[in-house]
């Protein structure tokens, strides 16, 4: 009778360890697909849950966003121009039994999906593009990486370029075109400041024939500024009737 009661204690014992063994804590970004004998069973946690020791196998999945870094790669843009270009992507888990099932290294499957998107995309722009419309390349490579990595289980999240190298020669041209540009926006703002002044100019002219004791009070400013600056030359400045008064004499004397 004790034997049995023995025996029947041990073996109790150890279906307890058993049943306690199979017991999984999850985090809450991580999530357990379970393989029941080598199929697919299911997707458990967060938290605590159990699975059939010896039967079940479990394989964690961190459903977070990650990231994943391209390296710079030279590629050739539709203008035939080498440029080294290097990106960033961001990428969560969206079914955790896809990502372990459909495809065998995901993390590694999608770096080349994203790196053979990118070299496709900027083959299919030009060099002003590329450096100008980078938000719509990135929205067509992460639009292309999304449609390949969807069957896996994946959600791109972004795609983006952080930089892109130009050849010396291409930077020295930029460089030049850049400059010729700024030379060309600063004369076309001289010349049109120009034609503003020469308009006003010609308003006081027509203002002062009008007016002319306003050309009086003009010479008269003109030599308080002069006197102001202390110089030690002065300017006697001859009234405008004599001037008119003089034309009018060689008017009539060439009558």
């Amino acid at each position: 009778m004790d034997s049995t009661l023995l025996i029947l204690g041990v073996v109790g014992g150890l279906f307890v360890l058993f049943a306690a063994s199979g017991f999984r804590i999850d985090n809450e970004y991580q999530r357990g697909v379970i393989f029941r004998l080598g199929r697919f069973s299911s997707v458990k946690g967060p938290g605590l849950y159990w699975i059939i020791p010896l039967v079940d196998k479990k394989q964690k999945v961190d459903i977070r966003t990650n990231t994943v870094d391209i390296e710079s790669q030279e590629t050739v843009t539709k203008d035939s121009v080498t440029i080294k270009v290097n990106a960033v992507m961001y990428y969560r888990i969206t079914h955790p039994e896809k990502a372990i099932i459909s495809v065998y290294n995901f993390q590694n499957a999608s770096y080349q999906a994203a790196l053979t998107a990118l070299r496709n995309i900027i083959g299919q722009h030009q060099l002003d593009e590329v450096l100008r419309d980078r938000d719509k390349i990135n929205a067509a490579i992460r639009a292309i990486v999304d449609q390949i990595t969807a069957p896996w289980g994946l959600a791109i999240e972004l795609v983006e370029m952080k930089d892109v190298e130009l050849p010396e020669n291409m930077q020295r041209a930029m460089a030049k075109e850049a400059e010729a540009v700024r030379e060309k926006r600063a004369r076309i703002i001289k010349a049109e400041a120009e034609f503003e002044a020469s308009k006003k100019m010609s308003e006081a002219a027509k203002e002062i024939a009008l007016n002319p004791i306003a050309l009086e009070l003009r010479r008269m400013q003109m030599i308080t500024e002069v006197g102001a600056e202390h110089n030690t030359t002065t300017i006697v400045l001859m009234p405008s009737e004599f001037v008119n008064m003089a034309k009018n004499i060689a008017e009539n004397f060439k009558k």
